[in-house]
């Protein structure tokens, strides 16, 4: 029997995929930090709730590059290697050098080649056209041809220009996700941007910044791919981070966001996780769904189609992936589904 995914998702299966967060570090020790705390939540939630992205573009020192390439793949080896077998699988991401930057060829060399089976995918920085897309892709495939095809890349729009070719950018097969780089994006602008822009409150006021952002999110939507909103610096106000992931999320389109502290996940986790009577509802219509083999029926006087039923399953999905317990009656659904780990208690 097909699963609901398979049914209901079509090319928007990728949208549904990824965690909510994406958390950054560049420091070994921090980076270490990242990796346990993501072992613990899995623990916790029964699921892997946030991908840790090991950062060489920011992070390498200048000269030391090639140095930082290594350390980062050997964690990330390690990291797959301590996996426990029937736990759920760490998820491990690199971002390297932009693609006209010195360090991009080594950083691939080394990076994919020593690691590329342990990653979830790359993060490609500053992508400025489909050219730059496709650059990274033909690197990748040349240094490790076994994980051609296999291994998604990530990129990160920071220019006007960028903004401009978004849907093009996002058009490409290999590319999974588009994140916003606000400040190099406000920076870009030669002062026409006020720094206020960069803040918490700024970024969702600026109608540049706004406009950019509603952009990134259509045109992932256009594709099938997964927009992920830019970080919050305020990183020691967790009632900030939570307010801007309920913004991006709920007015801008956004299904994932960036954290660059601990501190930040969970707020994020909390944002993006939908309302328990959402998820109760979801999971009689889909269950009730299911019954009638995803033909149309009558639940609570209203009538659901398969387009109600997208809606609804993808709430599951989203619930699943902020670690909410999900009712006995679709249980089953995630338990079956690719790449899916068990679930801990049910909802109450």
């Amino acid at each position: 029997m097909k699963h609901p995914r398979e049914i209901l998702l079509g090319s928007q299966a990728a949208a549904s995929a990824l965690p909510v967060c994406d958390h950054y570090a560049g420091v070994e020790v921090r980076m270490r930090k990242s990796l346990q705390l993501q072992a613990e939540m899995s623990q916790e939630f029964g699921s892997c709730v946030f991908d840790v992205t090991l950062d060489c573009e920011d992070g390498a020192p200048v000269g030391g590059e090639h140095e930082h390439a290594l350390m980062v793949a050997e964690l990330a080896v390690q990291t797959m290697q301590r996996a426990v077998a029937g736990s759920s699988a760490p998820r491990v991401a690199v971002r390297v050098h932009p693609v006209d930057h010195p360090a991009f060829a080594s950083d691939i060399a080394t990076i994919v080649h020593r690691a590329g089976a342990a990653l979830c995918h790359l993060m490609i920085p500053k992508v400025e056209s489909l050219a730059d897309v496709q650059r990274a892709v033909d690197a990748v495939d040349q240094v490790c041809p076994a994980r051609a095809q296999s291994l998604p890349l990530h990129v990160l729009i920071e220019s006007a220009a960028a903004v401009q070719r978004a849907f093009d950018i996002a058009s490409h097969p290999r590319v999974q996700s588009l994140s916003f780089g606000l400040m190099d994006f406000v920076s870009a602008h030669g002062g026409a941007i006020p720094a206020s822009a960069m803040t918490v409150s700024g970024q969702f006021s600026h109608p540049l910044v706004v406009r950019a952002k509603l952009e990134i999110a259509s045109a992932c939507h256009a594709w099938g791919k997964v927009p992920a909103h830019c970080v919050v610096t305020e990183f020691s106000d967790a009632d900030a981070v939570q307010r801007a992931a309920r913004h991006a999320a709920g007015e801008l389109g956004f299904t994932r966001m960036w954290s660059i502290h601990p501190a930040q996940i969970r707020p994020i986790l909390a944002a993006f996780a939908p309302e328990l009577r959402q998820v109760e509802l979801a999971a009689r219509i889909i269950a009730a769904a299911g019954a009638a083999g995803w033909a149309p029926i009558s639940l609570g006087a209203q009538l659901h189609d398969r387009a109600s039923y997208r809606y609804y399953w993808q709430l599951l999905e989203r619930a699943h992936r902020t670690g909410l317990c999900l009712p006995p009656e679709v249980q089953g659904y995630f338990l079956s589904a690719p790449h899916s780990t068990p679930l801990h208690k049910e909802i109450a």
